[in-house]
């Protein structure tokens, strides 16, 4: 059986600019111009770039929801996900194309396509409790009886870090990192092969946000997912990707192991995007700016 769990082929996004006293269309802003990777099973690919530059949207079109978000988008290319086995009673087992299915054909997969949002403050729901947060999952995808579904999501919290006791507590009684650690919690309940983390430490604290990146790691070796790891800072990135790509104005400039990317990078904006990230070492910033006197 092949590694590769995920493949973009050639994915261009548009979304259509209004104006006018009509709000006629205008013009377009192309947000992802031809992207294409592969992703392979129990991989870490980080998805580097400057905020603006279509990462999040390439994110947002593996999981197919941009067309629920915008229903005038306009999406181009293919996502082809490889399950390794079938997907229930009349559902497909070989190659499917993400994109090309409907709200309806696209549920069976979403248990194995799960993503974990940017902000922990916006993307829980503040009207319910952490046991409905967590468990609306089991409730779509799965048959199991109440009493199932709150023994899943104890089990659940506690893999995150998390007690049994705040199951009825709501999301504005915790802390962003335990906020974050919820969404975990909720993106793994349906034992998804694929996790798509959008910038999950980036409003976190520097000390939560090497805690939340452990945990991540940890639950990858427990359960064998594979990440796609959204972020803007290369210097987090590199510790959690096996291998980096670099998007800039809704293109990916280079591609490679994360070590490599790191050590020797090719394309000048992947340059600039490392030498931006601050190093923690005053000589090599004392070198730097001898260099340059």
């Amino acid at each position: 059986m092949s590694d590769v769990l995920l493949e973009v082929e050639n994915l261009v996004v548009k979304f259509p600019v209004f104006g006018g006293i009509l709000l006629r269309r205008v013009g377009e802003v192309e947000a992802v111009k031809g992207v294409s990777f592969q992703l392979h099973r129990g991989e870490t690919l980080g998805l580097v770039g400057e905020s603006g530059c279509g990462k999040t949207t390439v994110g947002r079109a593996i999981v197919n929801i941009l067309r629920a978000m915008s229903y005038r988008v306009e999406i181009a290319g293919r996502v082809l996900y490889h399950p390794s086995t079938p997907l229930g009673a009349g559902s497909p087992s070989g190659v499917v194309d993400l994109l090309a299915l409907t709200r309806n054909q696209m549920r069976p997969y979403r248990a194995d396509l799960q993503m974990v949002f940017q902000d922990p403050y916006s993307s829980l729901n503040p009207r319910k409790t952490v046991d409905q947060i967590v468990g609306e999952p089991l409730r779509i995808h799965t048959k199991m009886s109440r009493a199932e579904r709150a023994d899943r999501v104890r089990w659940l919290l506690e893999k995150v870090g998390l007690s049994a006791r705040h199951m009825n507590r709501y999301p504005h009684e915790f802390s962003g990192g335990q906020r974050q650690r919820i969404g975990l919690a909720r993106a793994l309940a349906t034992n998804p092969k694929i996790v798509i983390a959008d910038e999950p430490v980036s409003a976190l604290d520097v000390s939560i946000q090497a805690q939340v990146i452990n945990l991540m790691q940890d639950l990858q070796e427990e359960f064998g997912l594979s990440y796609i790891f959204v972020a803007h800072d290369l210097s987090v990135v590199r510790h959690i990707s096996n291998r980096i790509a670099v998007m800039s104005w809704g293109e990916i400039v280079e591609i490679g192991p994360a070590e490599e990317i790191y050590q020797r990078p090719q394309h000048p904006y992947s340059k600039t995007l490392l030498a931006a990230a601050p190093r923690p070492d005053p000589a090599f910033n004392r070198r730097r700016r001898s260099s340059h006197s």
